[in-house]
C-alpha cells in the first residue's frame, strides 16, 4: 500500500509539473510579478486633461517597463517623467526588479489628454496599463478632490524605500 501511494503521489506531482509548464510563457514565476496600488486622479480643473497617480510594485527579480496606458475617458494617456522642475513626455517608464515605479504629484505621472468627459470626485476612471513583459493590468482609479494629497506624499523621499509596505 505504501509503494502504491508513493507512486500515485509521484504521478500527481509529475502531472502538476507538466501542467505548470503548459501555461503562457509570459505568465511564469520567472517574469515580473506586478501589482498596482495607491491609484487616484485629482478632479481635473481643465475640461481637456487630467493627471493620474499610482504605484506599481514589482515583487520579482525581473525588470519590466510601463510602455503605455489606455482609458475610455481620454483620447490618449501619456507617460511623463519629471526631473527637477522639468516635465517630459516619455515612451516608457522602468519598473525595477524588487522595486516600484511611483507615479506621484510632483514626480513621474500619467496625463489623460483629450478628455471625452470631465470626471467628478467620487467617480472611478477605468484604465489599462500595458507593459513590455507582463500582461496588461486593469485599474479602477478613484477620482479625489482637486486638492487631495495622499498621506505618503508627506514623506521626505519617495526613493527612501524600494518596496511598498501597504
Amino acid at each position: 500500500m505504501t509503494r502504491r501511494t508513493a507512486s500515485a503521489g509521484a504521478l500527481v506531482m509529475a502531472a502538476a509539473l507538466t501542467l505548470a509548464g503548459c501555461g503562457d510563457s509570459d505568465s511564469g514565476k520567472s517574469g515580473p510579478e506586478l501589482s498596482v496600488g495607491s491609484a487616484y486622479m485629482p478632479q481635473p480643473v481643465s475640461d481637456s486633461m487630467a493627471a493620474g497617480f499610482l504605484v506599481i510594485a514589482n515583487d520579482s527579480g525581473a525588470d519590466d517597463r510601463l510602455s503605455s496606458v489606455t482609458s475610455d475617458i481620454a483620447g490618449e494617456v501619456t507617460l511623463h517623467a519629471t526631473s527637477g522642475q522639468s516635465m517630459t513626455e516619455v515612451k516608457a517608464l522602468d519598473i525595477p526588479a524588487h522595486g516600484k515605479l511611483a507615479l506621484e504629484s510632483g514626480g513621474n505621472h500619467l496625463m489623460f489628454e483629450k478628455l471625452k468627459r470631465k470626471p467628478k470626485e467620487g467617480e472611478k476612471v477605468s484604465l489599462e496599463l500595458h507593459f513590455t513583459k507582463s500582461e496588461a493590468i486593469k485599474v479602477e482609479m478613484p477620482v479625489k478632490s482637486a486638492t487631495y494629497r495622499p498621506a505618503a506624499a508627506t514623506k521626505s523621499s519617495p526613493q527612501s524605500s524600494t518596496k511598498s509596505h501597504h
